[in-house]
């Protein structure tokens, strides 16, 4: 089996991340030598060697020197044929198992275990009911803070312990991932590009690989892109396939998290939850009403005050839960991070520039150019018809959206009008009405005035009526 080693591990006892025994990494003197002008024949890999042999020749690279480990196990027998047709219909892949969420169940029991060992570890501790706190030992206060509020921090800390289980065994999925990136997955001898007359060696060199290792994220997004490659060749399919695993792999780590996030927000709202019960308990325990000592009341108050810092327990231990598992989680999620980083970088930098697949005007394969050419306007024409179809659909949702604003314009302003004109009417006809009443009023009024003048003209008849003048006094004059 061929492994990886960076130039500066040179020289230091390692163990080997397939048979898990110890080795020494060998002196990488040609690791600066360009790579060999010949390529080996396409008939598999070499037989190992049986133990750690000096490196041959290889292009030094980001990723380190390559040498070769001879595994205590028997290698895997290749899977296939050496003609292409053949490995594409004999191979079939292996199962996956998920490289980022550990099994429910076991993180539950060993979450469980070490709840029940804790426990068990401070139940000794827990000081008798007439000890003052004041007087409590640092194991006595510990033992305090998880017995007090028994239901509310027995479930914090089975929360904890069961994340921390959960990190556990994620910390050995990561531990396998990177074991895996030591692997050398495309070695140099099968040649130095991949093309369509050997990719299929280098799909049987993955199926070659320990089974604790290939199945990895690397080793199956590696033997994915070959074996696209392979039906396809086609290396911007590979590239498109590549991005979208990668974002696959991105969302099932992301994905992972979500029990844990979901523990890191109960444990403290829990500590909440029990400091409200305990002031709840504490506020109804004050009763002054039957009290006439003095020292009834201090003895109360005092009680109370117990009560409130018993209480604000609960929050104590609540933040330190999450305090103390937020720390691991975040530097968890990074690891994992900068591991699907280095899967990527392996892809885009290695993988990819080797793939060679026919379409270049220097090889002179011109069956390779026009299906590249015809591939190419196909996905060109396909993009642009998909927005195209797009642009019409937008064009439309806008010009439909226009008409129905449109309607809606037309039917607000038939409406306004409508209640303007309704307005007009009302107005004009009330006007006409007070008009015709004042007209009538008026009418009423004149009729009887001239009925009454009527009546007194007949009254007066032929009666005379004298007129005296009455003559005015001087200023002066006594009469």
């Amino acid at each position: 089996m061929q492994l990886k080693a960076e130039p500066e591990m040179a020289g230091k006892i390692v163990r080997c991340p397939g048979c898990d025994t110890k080795l020494s990494i060998p002196a990488m003197a040609g690791a600066g030598l360009p790579a060999p002008s010949g390529l080996p024949s396409p008939s598999g890999l070499p037989a190992p060697s049986g133990g750690i042999t000096p490196p041959a020749p290889v292009e030094n690279d980001a990723f380190g020197a390559e040498y070769e480990h001879g595994a205590s196990a028997p290698p895997q027998p290749i899977i296939g044929n050496t003609t292409t047709q053949q490995h594409q219909g004999e191979r079939g892949g292996w199962e996956e198992i998920d490289p980022t969420n550990p099994n429910a169940l076991l993180s539950f029991g060993i979450g469980f275990g070490l709840f029940a060992l804790w426990i068990a570890i401070l139940y000794p501790f827990k000081a008798p009911e007439s000890t003052a706190p004041a007087t409590y030992t640092t194991m006595q206060f510990v033992a305090s803070l998880f017995f007090k509020h028994m239901l509310v921090s027995f479930t914090n800390t089975l929360f904890f312990t069961w994340s921390m289980s959960i990190l556990y065994l994620k910390l050995q999925k990561l531990r396998h991932q990177r074991k895996a990136l030591l692997l050398d997955v495309l070695p140099w001898e099968l040649g130095a590009e991949i093309n369509r007359d050997n990719v299929g060696h280098f799909i049987d060199n993955l199926y070659k690989l320990p089974h604790r290792l290939r199945d990895s994220m690397m080793v199956n997004r590696i033997r994915k892109a070959l074996e696209l490659f392979e039906v396809k060749q086609n290396t911007g399919d590979v590239s498109n396939m590549l991005s979208s695993q990668s974002d696959i792999d991105s969302m099932r780590i992301g994905g992972s998290y979500s029990l844990l996030k979901a523990f890191l927000w109960a444990i403290p709202i829990l500590g909440f939850i029990g400091t409200v019960i305990g002031l709840s308990h504490a506020i109804g325990g004050m009763n002054f009403s039957n009290m006439t000592d003095l020292k009834q009341v201090t003895s109360t108050l005092g009680a109370v005050t117990g009560g409130l810092g018993t209480a604000f327990d609960a929050t104590l231990l609540g933040l330190v839960l999450a305090m103390s598992l937020n720390f691991p989680l975040n530097a968890m999620m990074k690891s994992e991070d900068d591991c699907l980083n280095d899967i990527d970088a392996f892809c885009n930098e290695v993988l990819l520039p080797r793939l060679n697949d026919g379409g270049s005007i220097a090889g002179g394969d011109t069956a390779g150019i026009m299906d590249t050419l015809v591939k190419a306007v196909a996905n060109a024409q396909k993009d642009f018809l998909v927005d195209l179809n797009a642009l019409s659909r937008q064009i439309k949702e806008q010009a439909d959206n226009l008409d129905k604003r449109a309607a809606a314009h037309q039917q607000r302003v038939d409406a306004e009008f409508a209640m303007t004109l309704n307005r007009m009417r009302e107005d004009m006809t009330n006007a006409v009405k007070d008009s015709v009443k004042t007209t009538t009023d008026y009418t009423r009024a004149l009729a009887s005035g001239i009925q009454s003048l009527n009546s007194l003209l007949s009254e007066l008849g032929g009666k005379q009526i004298l007129i005296h003048q009455v003559k005015k006094k001087g200023w002066f004059s006594s009469k």
